[in-house]
């Protein structure tokens, strides 16, 4: 097993796949998925544990958090991160293929994408494996950013959460795959964001619309409006960006 050895632009973005999609609390060396990635690139279960920690040393959520002992990220790490920063969509796609290539098997089975509703071949199969594979990608990312759990409800059960836009993906390009512009939310409440009738105020509390408010009493208003006022839980990483959500606020929420 190689040791010392420098760490490779394609590898540090499969590696920054890696950190996108783990709890932040399973950076570890013991964790089977760091195990099968030090053993894909040929190296020690720690040295690859010890970069997704340098990675994160770079999330201003764990700066902020004052975290010690994530220290020695490297220039390339560093320009990794930006790079992932500054486009989304392009990095998540080409971690995702490099990650596939990686396994040996194809972007579409490691996305778990259904072939029966791709077209066989061509211009359109391209676009719709990418959007897909980046949609896989971004849900995995913000999933992972709040440790599997509803942000409003703390809901674990994972067939019924939702990587939700702040913004939708339809109305900006830029930050369609920005983890910043996602929030995890169980499936009533991505609905009630998506339709303007909760949002999130800029120290990132939860504000119910005056007109859910007005609805007669039923299950679906309690679970709604018994939340106003209350915080999210804060993801461990990637934190809602203000302007995304004064957006919201203002596009949305205010549009009612």
């Amino acid at each position: 097993m190689a040791r010392g050895k420098p760490w490779t632009r394609d590898e540090l973005i499969v590696a920054m796949n890696l950190y996108c999609k783990l709890p932040f609390g399973q950076l570890h060396q013991k964790n089977p998925a760091v195990i099968h990635l030090a053993e894909k690139f040929d190296r020690t279960p720690g040295s690859v544990a010890m970069k997704l920690c340098n990675l994160a040393s770079l999330d201003p959520v764990h700066q902020a958090r004052g975290v010690s002992g994530l220290t020695g990220a490297s220039q390339a790490d560093r320009e990794v991160w930006a790079e992932f920063h500054q486009d989304w969509e392009r990095l998540g796609f080409e971690s995702e293929k490099l990650t596939a290539a990686l396994e040996g098997t194809a972007v579409e089975k490691l996305a778990e994408l259904d072939e029966t509703e791709l077209p066989r071949e061509g211009k359109e199969r391209e676009r719709l494996v990418k959007q897909r594979v980046n949609q896989h990608f971004f849900r995995a990312t913000v999933l992972a950013a709040y440790n599997g759990k509803c942000c409003i409800t703390g809901l674990e059960v994972r067939d019924l959460l939702v990587a939700s836009h702040v913004v939708p993906w339809s109305a900006d390009k830029v930050n369609r795959m920005n983890p910043r512009n996602g929030l995890c939310l169980n499936a009533l409440h991505d609905r009630a964001f998506d339709r303007g009738l909760i949002t999130l105020t800029l120290d990132l509390k939860i504000e119910v619309s005056a007109r859910m408010k007005k609805v007669q009493p039923s299950a679906a208003r309690f679970w709604i409006t018994e939340f106003d006022g209350a915080p999210i839980a804060m993801p461990e990483r990637f934190a809602p960006d203000p302007n995304l959500i004064a957006w919201h606020r203002e596009n949305v929420f205010n549009r009612l």
